[in-house]
């Protein structure tokens, strides 16, 4: 018996990366998943069927974020989705993963464009999605949010990014106190270095894995299913006492000095 049995999810960004060892732990643990995505139909689909292949159960949606009507779009799809698989339109689980890291750089390089589309996809959507889908979750739902260590750390050109992100931490603490007479709890998940297809090119290059790592109490690079397995808890059972937390997920990043010489 899964933690999870008989219980639906939607991950957004699901298709790829951390978004996709989300969704094969929920569906390992016995979820029903929404996956969620907004180019790649392929990617999407490969990560359906190795759900399937694990005796999971999953299905996609798309929905392009950062524009008008993206909330109701992804709610009307995931509705659908789920009467035609459960009879009913109810959820219990929300990741709100999908996110965009692309900007013009610092404060110096930044553009309003680049600066609205960042809010757009990583705080705007995420707000509207909960605020439409919370009709369909019931008491003790659950909605976890997935930050970045980038908001405690002061990173090269990462400004606009850990903005979005900090206000996605405030936005949970302060929806946990609104939701919590229903028994819904809120938290956030702050993931470090994690290695992904998109990062790997980075941590291949010579050098790089061992700097990123010298600054951790673990001392190596994260991987989706780290991540993966602190939302599995938030979204279970278990975690039903734990609501308007930020859960540094990083292998203890930026700790301060290990060894101090005497």
């Amino acid at each position: 018996m899964g933690r999870l049995n008989d219980r639906t999810a939607l991950v957004t960004g699901g298709s790829t990366g951390i978004g996709r060892g989300i969704v094969e732990r929920l569906a390992a643990e016995g979820a029903l998943v929404a996956v969620h995505y907004g180019t790649d139909a392929d990617a999407a689909a490969r990560t359906v069927e190795a759900v399937e292949a694990g005796g999971g159960k999953a299905f996609t949606i798309r929905a392009a974020l950062g524009v008008e009507g993206d909330a109701a779009a992804v709610v009307s799809a995931l509705q659908a989705g789920l009467r035609e698989r459960t009879g009913a339109a109810r959820l219990d689980i929300l990741v709100n993963n999908a996110a965009t890291g692309e900007s013009s750089g610092g404060i110096e390089a930044e553009t309003p464009e680049a600066f609205d589309r960042l809010f757009a996809i990583n705080v705007r959507a995420p707000f509207f999605l909960i605020q439409q889908a919370l009709p369909l979750m019931g008491d003790g739902g659950r909605i976890v949010n997935i930050g970045s260590g980038a908001t405690r750390v002061a990173l090269p050109g990462e400004l606009a990014y850990a903005m979005t992100k900090a206000a996605l931490t405030t936005m949970s603490r302060n929806l946990a106190n609104q939701l919590g007479p229903r028994g819904i709890t809120v938290n956030t998940v702050a993931p470090g270095p994690t290695r992904t297809a998109r990062t790997a090119p980075v941590y291949d290059q010579p050098g790089i894995a061992a700097m990123v790592t010298g600054a951790q109490a673990i001392e190596r690079v994260g991987t989706p299913a780290d991540i993966a397995a602190v939302v599995a808890f938030l979204a279970s059972e278990d975690a039903g006492w734990v609501t308007a937390n930020l859960i540094d997920a990083s292998g203890g990043t930026y700790l301060g000095p290990k060894r101090v010489a005497l």
